[in-house]
């Protein structure tokens, strides 16, 4: 494969299309923003979203879809959860059957609460979408940095993980395969809304052991969810789950941590969302996650806390409060 399209020109997108151009002859990245992505192609670097780091001369930009995916062979969306539904409804008149799709973008439709590859297969309404799921422990900046970086890439379909591990892979990106896009997408999801709570537990000054107790049943409630939706346990135990659970609860660049921080110290989520240039997926998420608790039946009691904290003005202290004293039982 040698024709490479990127939709999604923020930080992830831009970073993703800079480590991916040596192994794709031409590289297009959508940006959403006209201005943006005229100051990119000219400059050759995305001084909004991930400054600091040049693109290379295979690398055009565009805020035309249509140009953007025409005659590529791999599509790789990374914007924003809510935007993916009508991002893919414009991009349609310009795909074709001989494509194949990547999303890279980790979140959940709120109102359907579908994962992102579900949305993407239910815009083939004139032949079947072929698409795999991209996640893993990444940071924008360090994956920009060349820095090594592993992830996996799932779809049920082995074939098509193959050849995009095969695109994919280079000396500072591995990409490793799952026939479980079910636990891949969950587990990139939803441990966005526990790096919130591990935010909260920075913020309120605590220390490294209510963090570690924190990734460790936030997992379990991930791993139970995903096993509930048909995916698999081990899968969580992965690059997809435990890898980048991990990261995004005690990395410095994470966003969803930071919206956890800035809540514990006392301002409002309106304002600490209104300030952010990129979208901190965990907050939608967090609505999403636990209505897919109730649906399936799941018992995620973070995930609950984390909602009411969100979306019901409960204290930061009094959910810990609510965690620590919930009735005893067995691991």
């Amino acid at each position: 494969m040698k024709r490479l399209a990127v939709i999604g020109g923020g930080a992830w997108g831009t970073a993703l299309a800079i480590v991916l151009a040596p192994r794709f002859e031409r590289v297009r990245l959508w940006v959403y923003e006209d201005d943006v992505a005229q100051r990119l192609q000219a400059e050759r670097e995305n001084d909004t979203y991930l400054p600091g780091f040049q693109i290379s001369e295979n690398i055009s930009v565009s805020s035309d879809l249509g140009i953007a995916v025409e005659d590529a062979e791999v599509v790789l969306s990374v914007m924003p959860s809510h935007h993916v539904r009508s991002v893919y409804a414009q991009m349609l008149p310009s795909l074709s059957e001989s494509m194949v799709f990547v999303s890279a973008t980790k979140g959940l439709e709120v109102h359907t609460i579908l994962r992102m590859s579900e949305i993407i297969r239910l815009a083939g309404t004139r032949f079947p979408l072929r698409v795999a799921a991209l996640s893993g422990p990444t940071f924008a900046k360090e994956v920009a940095r060349g820095e090594p970086t592993a992830l996996v890439v799932a779809s049920p379909d082995d074939d098509l993980n193959r050849r995009i591990q095969a695109a994919f892979s280079g000396p500072t990106f591995r990409v490793y395969t799952s026939q479980d896009p079910i636990g891949v997408e969950i587990g990139g999801s939803i441990k966005n809304v526990i790096a919130i709570g591990s935010g909260v537990i920075h913020g309120m000054g605590f220390g490294h052991n209510v963090t570690a107790a924190l990734i460790t049943r936030g997992l379990a409630e991930i791993t139970r969810l995903a096993v509930a939706m048909g995916g698999r346990a081990q899968t969580l135990a992965g690059l997809a789950g435990l890898g980048d659970l991990v990261l995004t609860c005690t990395g410095e660049l994470s966003r969803n941590r930071m919206v956890g921080i800035e809540l514990a110290r006392g301002r409002k989520l309106d304002e600490i969302v209104g300030s952010m240039k990129m979208v901190a997926e965990g907050v939608k998420t967090t609505d999403a996650a636990r209505e897919l608790a109730r649906r399936f039946n799941v018992e995620m009691p973070i995930t609950e806390q984390m909602y009411q904290m969100l979306y019901h003005g409960v204290s930061p202290r009094e959910a810990i409060r609510r965690l620590m004293e919930r009735s005893l039982k067995g691991e």
